[in-house]
């Protein structure tokens, strides 16, 4: 099984993922969604983390060998980066939203050298802006970011325009179009739903997929 279907097998087995087209969430947006995504708890599912951080540190291995420093997004991120690093006997620190207002006014916390070469850790890839934010940060600072390395995306265009925009590589464990076959094949929703929710992730504010 390819890493893009196990992961997304374990994120619906655990409900990290859910998949509602009858009953819409409501994001902050104010779009109706028939999918909710909450990676955090994969932190709490042993068997899923262990998959999870794996493939992370694999796909480091694979992609970025000459990686010195992991960095975790604030706060979802953190924790898979310390596990990814952990496994991979690497530094690891994470970049806060906004630099603090006390003490020494850090915005990247743990030692980061100039020049370094780094990878952000991230937990969920929607519409990037916030994933931007923190590489804007450390390159900033003087690093070199490689990519980002997601457990998860949307696959929405405005993300991928704005990760494009601002020359960002995103390489994500597994994906919406992946997580919704998966979804099918194992009977978590039925086969006609498939369309719907594919209808949507291509339009967000089209409420069509609704009717």
């Amino acid at each position: 099984m390819s890493t893009e279907k196990k992961v997304a097998e374990e994120l619906l087995k655990i409900q990290a993922v859910f998949l509602r087209p009858d009953q819409p969430f409501t994001w902050a947006s104010g779009i109706k969604s028939p999918i909710y995504c909450d990676n955090r708890l994969i932190l709490t599912a042993p068997e899923a983390r262990e998959v999870v951080e794996q493939a992370i540190a694999d796909k480091v291995k694979e992609l970025y060998p000459e990686a010195e420093v992991l960095m975790g997004t604030s706060t979802a991120g953190i924790a898979h980066a310390a596990i990814a690093a952990h496994k991979l006997g690497m530094p690891m620190g994470y970049v806060r939203g906004s630099a603090k207002d006390h003490g020494r006014g850090n915005q990247i916390e743990g030692r980061l050298e100039k020049g370094q070469k780094v990878v952000v850790i991230e937990d969920l890839i929607s519409t990037a802006g916030s994933c931007i934010e923190v590489v804007d940060a450390l390159r900033r600072h003087g690093a070199d970011v490689l990519g980002v390395i997601s457990i998860f995306t949307y696959g929405m265009k405005k993300g991928l325009d704005r990760l494009a925009a601002a020359e960002v590589e995103n390489h994500s464990l597994s994906n919406f179009n992946t997580l919704v076959d998966v979804a099918v094949e194992k009977g978590y929703i039925k086969p006609e739903d498939e369309v719907r929710l594919k209808k949507f992730m291509s339009n967000p504010s089209d409420e069509s997929w609704m009717n």
